[in-house]
């Protein structure tokens, strides 16, 4: 199913500055290693296509958006090279025999590693399946944990700039830790990309203005949930055709983000809000607050946030007086094994980005998604708990193209890495193919594809069959 006419109009103002952004984009997008640029040119995803796929035409991405790093840049008698940036930001010197230093940063431990680990595991294929830079091999380094907390990701970021080596980050798996990581790692000239923040706080209004938790240097490939809100909306409204909804959500930018963006986009189509309120990370007994909601009786419950918060919210919430006959929803912070797996989840529509990657290739490496996702669960040993690997994959291969375009070979054969030329590369990344799709980026680091998916979870002892189980559909024109 599509969005509803009324709500396309709507997204359609929201929208018309992050396509401009992206058409405006630096066309000349250099990039890639000596291993990854061969790959791209040969094997990279069909520029055309609506979602990135290969459909083995002549007329790739790769020849247009990646190039050779190493093989094709003329070095002078003086040691320079053509490169991207102008030193504003410093430089970083990788010494013959040393690696380019990258980091993870992503919720690895605790009740929310479902979230990271596959994030890291995405990571570290693009990595290995990207090869060398001029020459240079590449590394992650140890996993960070981010700990999906602001604690988390600022004392991660504060031991990320203490290393001078380190010229990007991909990272963090949360909102909240991205708004307390993201100021240190933009003031020390860095980059982080995340593969699974998706709160609008830390980009934009897709109006042409910063959000309050924007900072230079941030990009994410997750989609913002401006969109995903909005997709949530029109599908209570327009297929369930329910009138009245209730927010629950945790004070996390994550979780109040989507809440409001959902609530905002319901009103805008006509629906009544009846219940917008909150819990505490930590609570178990949630019936104070599921009574608060039921005493507007809503048609439809929208709660997402994490397990286990939201394990005992979709349990304790049928046995309230008000809330028996009321629709639960939730998004991609309970579209998670450990919650889905759950009986409570049985008969909830949850929200996600689409994980329909196909035969999608990402054009740095030349690896198509079935053929990654078939190495991670052989590496891992078993699927993905959460949705967003493949986002991780691309936002690391979109750093390497970067760092790759934004460095050079000197006369003492040590590899000099400009650290504003990997922001001005990834400023003007348009028309990648990625495993999620095409990639453009914006002003404020919106680089996702926006594609949503709500899906219809009916058996916890199926979880794969409820992950897959669409019930409804969107993706920007």
């Amino acid at each position: 199913m599509k969005l509803s006419r009324k709500l396309l109009m709507l997204l359609a103002v929201l929208l018309s500055f992050s396509l401009i952004a992206a058409a405006c984009g630096d066309d000349d997008d250099t990039s890639a290693g000596d291993d990854a640029g061969d790959d791209a040119g040969d094997d990279g995803g069909d520029d055309g296509g609506d979602d990135g796929t290969d459909d083995g035409g002549d007329d790739t991405a790769g020849d247009d958006s990646t190039a050779d790093g190493g093989d094709d840049m003329a070095e002078d008698d003086g040691g320079d090279m053509d490169h991207l940036g102008d030193g504003s930001l410093g430089t970083v010197t990788v010494e013959p025999g040393s690696e380019v230093q990258i980091r993870s940063l992503n919720a690895i431990t605790g009740d929310v590693a479902f979230l990271g680990i596959p994030n890291q595991a995405g990571i570290e294929l693009a990595v290995s399946h990207y090869g060398d830079i001029h020459g240079f091999g590449v590394t992650s380094g140890e996993g960070l944990d981010d700990l999906c907390s602001a604690e988390g990701g600022q004392a991660a970021a504060q031991q990320i700039v203490a290393d001078e080596q380190v010229v990007g980050v991909i990272g963090t798996s949360c909102s909240g830790a991205a708004a307390s990581a993201a100021p240190l790692i933009s003031d020390a000239g860095l980059v982080m990309i995340s593969g699974s923040n998706t709160s609008p706080s830390l980009t934009s209004d897709l109006q042409g203005n910063a959000n309050e938790s924007y900072r230079e240097g941030y990009y994410r490939t997750a989609h913002n949930d401006l969109f995903q809100g909005a997709a949530m909306a029109d599908f209570v409204y327009n297929v369930l055709e329910l009138t009245t909804a209730a927010a629950i959500h945790d004070g996390d930018p994550y979780t109040q983000g989507l809440s409001q963006a959902f609530m905002d986009a319901f009103v805008a189509l006509g629906g009544e809000n009846v219940g917008f309120t909150s819990v505490a990370k930590g609570d178990t007994d949630m019936v104070p607050v599921l009574t608060e909601v039921a005493g507007n009786s809503p048609q439809a419950l929208f709660f997402p946030i994490f397990p286990p918060e939201g394990n005992f919210i979709a349990a304790q919430a049928p046995g309230v007086s008000g809330l028996e006959n009321t629709q639960l929803l939730a998004a991609d912070g309970l579209l998670v094994d450990n919650f889905m797996e759950d009986p409570a989840s049985e008969g909830m529509y949850m929200s996600g980005p689409d994980v329909r990657f196909g035969e999608n290739v990402n054009q740095s490496t030349g690896e198509n998604a079935a053929d990654v996702l078939a190495e991670y669960n052989s590496v891992v040993g078993e699927p993905p708990s959460a949705a967003f690997w493949g986002h991780s994959y691309d936002a690391t291969a979109m750093l390497l193209d970067a760092v790759a375009a934004a460095s050079y070979v000197d006369e003492s054969g040590n590899l000099i890495i400009d650290r504003a030329g990997i922001r001005e590369h990834l400023n003007g990344i348009s028309g990648y193919n990625g495993l999620i799709g095409v990639i453009n980026c914006d002003d404020f680091g919106d680089c996702g594809s926006q594609k949503i998916t709500i899906v219809h979870h009916e058996d916890s002892s199926d979880i794969e069959a409820g992950k897959a189980n669409v019930a409804f559909e969107f993706a920007p024109e």
